[in-house]
């Protein structure tokens, strides 16, 4: 039985005489590819063998990392001359676009026009090594503290409630937040300051008025920057422009609140999670609906992807952390806690993070159905009534071995994944107080931005009344690497 549901396919436009138009339309250009087909291979066979001169790497994964990289690049540089292309043809063609690319980026970080073949070979080397799951950059016990007076706390008059989630952009420049007064907000974090708001909708206003009239419970941001979702508790998703926050769209398909969005790293493919038990997928380039994943039991939680085509969910008070396989049209099923389980984030392509309200902390690797570590009470227990205080939002710097925690104890924690992900040790606290709903690092490590407020995101069942709703913006120490 299939847990998916597609879209529609396309039509496929018919000529007079019953042939397909795109074929006969074709036909005359095949010439021309077959005599283009020979130059393009003996062009990218020179490439590579250029490249290998200076270091070798072993042929499949030279392939894979080539096939895996330029997924994204087919948008972009296919043009009416491809149509009739073999499949090999295609790898051979975007390989060439895809090593022409990372020239031109290496040729504009130079000083001068020399091209570091060992340059390109790393950047080769590193993306099959993060297509594959086996990047895993050290980094966490070059963490030494916090620099507590560079700690800056941000508000504004439109947010006056707490906040339920973070996004930021991929060059590490602004921060967006949302709220539950239906607000977003976006920040500069270079200049730690608001520079737009998208307000609350007020009933009664005119179609023209686009902003969220609920609480809005998650964010996303495209790894290009070009998109900026927002999901909120009206089942409506909003896509907007990030950098003037123009409205561009509005999905409408789920049959509850929108809990989780994440965009599939290197596209503009959108995963939606809810509380009416569904994943639904969708793309941006055409701005549709694709297709629905079924399997959980409950409303899900969070949400989360990286390169791969597919999608990691938290289900909530069924226990369970799923992954769902889209190409393959089947998903894993992964049980550990006992809770709710609130949150769930990708470390790297095979490790996962998840937090539960019962206490927990969990390590997870997708070839195990059970956690690889759990943290039991990792914030301690609650003096009001002696149970371990729920983590209320989890953060992973990717492809490295430093996660984070936060709860209401008034610490957020910073961890390391040690023995091959089969431990946490403690690596600093911050102090925070008030329910920390959103957590994410900077790309770079450099810093660390917090979501907090009065009440818990998914409810108003405590009130912490010295806490203060805002963002909060922690500025990493590291070791000097002198």
């Amino acid at each position: 039985m299939s847990f998916f549901i597609r879209g529609k396919e396309p039509k496929v436009l018919k000529s007079k005489d019953g042939t397909s138009g795109k074929h006969e339309k074709n036909k005359g250009k095949r010439k021309k590819i077959e005599s283009n087909q020979q130059r393009k291979k003996k062009k990218v066979t020179e490439n590579k063998r250029s490249y290998k001169n200076d270091e070798e790497i072993d042929s499949d994964l030279e392939a894979d990392v080539l096939e895996n990289n330029t997924t994204s690049l087919n948008e972009h540089f296919e043009s009416d001359e491809d149509i009739d292309e073999t499949a090999q043809d295609k790898k051979i063609r975007l390989a060439k676009l895809y090593l022409e690319e990372i020239e031109r980026e290496e040729r504009q970080r130079a000083e001068n026009d020399a091209i570091d073949k060992d340059v390109i070979a790393n950047r080769l080397k590193e993306d099959y090594l993060e297509q594959t799951g086996k990047l895993r950059k050290t980094v966490a016990d070059s963490y030494i503290g916090y620099n507590s007076e560079g700690v800056q706390f941000l508000r504004c008059k439109e947010q006056k409630l707490a906040i339920t989630c973070l996004a930021i952009s991929s060059d590490n420049k602004f921060v967006y937040s949302g709220s539950k007064d239906s607000v977003i907000i976006k920040w500069s974090l270079l200049d730690r300051c608001k520079i737009k708001c998208i307000k609350r909708k007020q009933k009664g206003s005119p179609d023209s008025v686009k902003g969220h009239v609920s609480t809005v419970l998650c964010l996303a941001i495209s790894s290009d920057n070009k998109f900026l979702a927002s999901g909120d508790e009206n089942k409506l998703i909003e896509v907007w422009n990030p950098d003037n926050l123009e409205h561009l769209h509005t999905f409408k398909g789920h049959n509850g609140a929108v809990t989780g969005l994440a965009f599939r790293k290197g596209t503009h493919q959108l995963f939606s999670a809810s509380a009416d038990k569904s994943v639904k997928i969708w793309s941006l380039d055409e701005m549709a609906y694709v297709e629905s994943l079924f399997g959980h039991q409950t409303g899900i939680t969070g949400i989360d992807v990286l390169s791969r085509e597919r999608a990691i969910t938290s289900g909530g008070r069924d226990h369970t952390v799923r992954i769902w396989k889209v190409v393959e049209e089947s998903q894993l099923i992964y049980n550990g806690h006992i809770g709710s389980i609130d949150s769930v984030k990708l470390i790297n392509e095979e490790h996962f993070l998840s937090c539960s309200d019962d206490g927990q902390i969990c390590i997870w690797g997708t070839m195990k159905k059970k956690p690889l570590c759990s943290i039991s009470a990792a914030h301690g227990v609650s003096t009001s009534n002696e149970e371990p205080n729920w983590i209320s939002s989890i953060a992973t710097l990717t492809n490295t071995d430093l996660v984070a925690s936060g709860s209401q104890d008034g610490q957020i924690r910073l961890w390391k994944c040690e023995n091959n992900f089969r431990a946490l040790i403690p690596v600093l606290t911050v102090p925070a107080v008030g329910f920390i709903n959103a957590m994410i690092f900077t790309s770079d490590g450099n810093f660390l931005i917090v979501g907090t407020g009065q009440e818990h995101r998914l409810g108003r069942w405590w009130k912490i009344k010295e806490a203060k709703n805002g963002m909060l913006i922690i500025p990493l120490s590291k070791k000097s690497s002198l």
